[in-house]
């Protein structure tokens, strides 16, 4: 990651506020439909709520090119029951117990592509997963070779789950993946800044 890029924590209550700025990057990575963006705003809202929750943003000149955050995994929320059931129903209830009983759940890594290739995504997941309590961190990403499955694997992620469809994306297949912590691989060292707001919310 270049020198001019910043890495910044932000506390759950700036995290919401900079929710309309962070679906900016993840629009440009992701290029949803435009109707499915108050959905995500809404769930992006609601995670912050979670325990343990950390966000980390990357700036370039004052402004989002790259975020991540992630939370405690735990039973009651949808994206760890659905994976746990999953396993139990396919015979892998070791899996489960061994790397979702006590994880961090990484919910959202994305990088704008203008800033890609830059180690700005490996930097986001470093700076999320330092210095955790939980043993374990899971993810999910799209099946089939990636840019963002080699990085994972490149940090010590390995599959549990492959071409997993979520209830209701049936034409969407995940790859269910999961490492110990601390990470493996290299990754900025520096430790990221914390901001109790980030006033910017992308309207300038």
């Amino acid at each position: 990651m270049d020198a001019d890029t910043e890495l910044r924590e932000l506390a759950p209550p700036a995290f919401t506020h900079a929710v309309p700025a962070l679906l900016q990057v993840y629009e440009a990575a992701m290029r949803p439909p435009p109707e499915q963006l108050p959905g995500r705003a809404s769930v992006m809202n609601g995670h912050a709520g979670h325990p343990g929750f950390r966000s980390v943003v990357a700036l370039r000149e004052g402004r989002p090119v790259g975020f991540a955050y992630a939370f405690h995994g735990c039973s009651g929320q949808w994206w760890h029951d659905t994976v746990v059931r999953e396993l139990h129903m396919s015979g892998r209830a070791g899996q489960a117990r061994r790397y979702l009983s006590d994880a961090l759940e990484i919910a959202e890594v994305h990088v704008h592509p203008r800033a890609q290739g830059q180690g700005v995504g490996r930097s986001l997941l470093h700076a999320l997963c330092r210095r955790r309590p939980e043993p374990t961190a899971v993810l999910s990403t799209r099946s089939g070779p990636s840019a963002a499955r080699h990085l994972y694997r490149s940090c010590g992620f390995t599959e549990v789950l492959e071409d997993f469809s979520f209830p209701g994306s049936p034409g969407q297949p995940f790859s269910i993946m999961a490492a110990r912590l601390p990470l493996t691989g290299s990754g900025d060292r520096r430790s990221p800044g914390r901001s109790a707001w980030w006033p910017w919310t992308g309207s300038r």
